[in-house]
C-alpha cells in the first residue's frame, strides 16, 4: 500500500526515464540504471562521516577518485575527496580559498579589506552563493561576444585581495568552454587558486574535446577542478568530486576542531552523516563502464546533441545561441518582440517536454544526454508545434518571466 501510495505520488513528475526530461535528470540505460539503484540501496544506511568505519567506502571513493584524476590528467600529487554534487563543490572551492588566504595573510586581512573572488558572468550560481556564505566579494566579470570568458578583463578584475579565479568547461548557460590558457599563467603568476569547474564537462571533454580546446589539468595554473559523477558519470545522485593539485591545497577545505566537549571533529565538506549510497552508485558505474564506456556514451550523446543543434537551426523561427561546445544548448528567439520562449516551454510542457528556461536573454536550455539518442524526430515535431502554438498566444503577459532553475 504505501509503495503503491509512492508510485501514485511521483504521476505528475516528469517523465524522464522515457527521455522527455533535458535537465536535472541523465540515464544511460535500463541496465545501468538497475546496478546504480541496487548499489545505492546495499550501502544506503551506511555512514561516510566516519571512512574508517567502513572501510569499504573508503575504498571506493579512493577508485572512483583515481578514475576522475586520470581523466583530468592531474598530476601525480592530485588529491581529491567526493562530494555532494556540483554546489557542495563550488562552495568548498570557496571555502578552501577563503581558509588558503587567511593561512597566508592573517585574519585580521579578511575584516580589514575583505576578499574576492573573479569570475565571469557565466560561471555557476553555487560560487555566488559560496560568496554569499563566507561574505567574499564576487566579483563579475562580462564575458565575450561568444559568451565565454574574457580573459584579459577577468585578469584585468584582480587585485591584491583576490583569493580566486575561475572558469568552466564548460559553462552552463551556453554550453561553451571558456578560454583560459592566459588566466592560468596569470594565476600561477600571482600565486591565485585557479578552478575549472568541470560539473558538466569532466565525464565528457576527456572524450570529445578538441586538441586545441585546452581545458584540464594540462592547463598551467589550474590548481583545483569538480566534476559532477551523477551528471554524464549518470550514477544516482548526491556523487561529486573535487580534485586538487596537491594534498596542501586539498587542507584547506578540510574542517577540524577540538572546540566541543566531542574531541576531535573532521570533515571534508559540508555534510557530516552521508549516505554510503551515492558512493556506491558511482563506483558501481564507473567499474561498469570504464574509460572505454564513458568514451561511447560522451560521443552518443554529443551525436544526438549535434543532430538537434541542426533541427533547431532549422526552424525559422528559433535561433542558436551558439555552436554548442559539448552536449548543452541554448536557444534564443529570432524575433523576441513575437514569439516569447518561455510560451515555447509551457506549451512543450503540454507534450510532456521538460526544459529549462533562463535569462539573460530570454533562452530555453537542454542538457542533451544518450536518453535522448531516440527522441529527436519527435522532439522536434513537438517544438515546431509548440513554437506554432505559441505564436498564436504571443500576447499572453503571463509566460514573460522564465521559471526559476531552482526552487524554494
Amino acid at each position: 500500500m504505501i509503495l503503491s501510495n509512492l508510485e501514485q505520488l511521483r504521476v505528475n513528475d516528469v517523465r524522464w526515464r522515457d527521455g522527455k526530461a533535458f535537465s536535472l535528470t541523465y540515464s544511460a540505460s535500463d541496465e545501468a540504471q538497475q546496478l546504480s539503484e541496487t548499489a545505492y540501496r546495499m550501502f544506503s544506511h551506511e555512514n561516510a562521516l566516519n571512512v574508517g568505519a567502513f572501510p569499504s567506502l573508503k575504498r571506493m571513493q579512493q577508485d572512483v577518485l583515481d578514475f576522475v584524476l586520470q581523466l583530468l590528467q592531474a598530476p601525480a600529487s592530485g588529491a581529491g575527496f567526493m562530494t555532494s554534487g556540483g554546489t557542495e563543490s563550488l562552495i568548498l572551492v570557496v571555502y578552501g580559498a577563503l581558509q588558503r588566504a587567511i593561512a597566508q595573510r592573517g585574519p585580521e586581512r579578511l575584516n580589514e579589506q575583505g576578499f574576492n573572488v573573479v569570475l565571469p558572468s557565466s560561471a555557476h550560481a553555487a560560487l555566488e552563493k559560496g560568496c554569499t556564505y563566507f561574505n567574499i566579494e564576487s566579483r563579475r566579470v562580462p564575458v565575450g561576444a561568444d559568451w565565454r570568458a574574457d580573459e584579459q578583463a577577468m585578469i584585468a578584475a584582480c587585485d591584491e585581495n583576490t583569493i580566486l579565479l575561475v572558469c568552466s568547461a564548460p559553462q552552463y548557460p551556453q554550453g561553451v568552454v571558456d578560454p583560459m590558457e592566459f588566466i592560468g599563467k596569470e594565476a600561477q603568476r600571482r600565486d591565485i587558486p585557479f578552478h575549472v569547474d568541470a560539473c558538466m564537462g569532466g565525464m565528457l571533454l576527456p572524450f570529445i574535446a578538441p586538441r586545441d580546446m585546452p581545458w584540464n589539468f594540462s592547463v598551467s595554473g589550474v590548481t583545483s577542478m569538480s566534476v559532477d559523477l551523477h551528471k554524464y558519470g549518470y550514477s544516482a545522485k548526491g556523487a561529486g568530486v573535487i580534485v586538487y593539485a596537491n594534498k596542501e591545497l586539498r587542507q584547506h577545505q578540510t574542517f577540524l576542531t577540538t572546540n566541543w566537549l566531542g574531541g576531535m571533529y573532521g570533515s571534508s565538506g559540508i555534510l557530516g552523516t552521508k549516505s554510503g549510497g551515492p558512493i556506491a552508485s558511482a563506483w558501481a558505474l564507473v567499474q561498469y563502464f570504464g574509460v572505454d564506456g564513458y568514451r561511447t556514451l560522451a560521443l552518443t550523446a554529443r551525436k544526438t546533441t549535434l543532430e538537434l543543434a541542426h533541427q533547431i537551426s532549422l526552424i525559422p523561427e528559433l535561433v542558436l545561441r551558439t555552436q554548442p561546445d559539448t552536449t548543452l544548448l541554448c536557444i534564443g528567439a529570432q524575433n523576441p518582440n513575437l514569439l516569447s520562449v518561455f510560451l515555447v516551454a509551457r506549451e512543450l510542457r503540454e507534450f510532456g517536454w521538460f526544459v529549462d528556461e533562463q535569462t539573460p536573454p530570454d533562452s530555453l536550455h537542454l542538457t542533451v544526454n544518450v536518453v535522448h539518442e531516440n527522441k529527436v524526430d519527435e522532439f522536434i515535431n513537438d517544438l515546431k508545434k509548440a513554437v506554432e502554438r505559441a505564436l498564436l498566444r504571443s500576447s499572453d503577459s503571463a509566460f514573460e518571466a522564465p521559471l526559476p532553475y531552482g526552487s524554494v
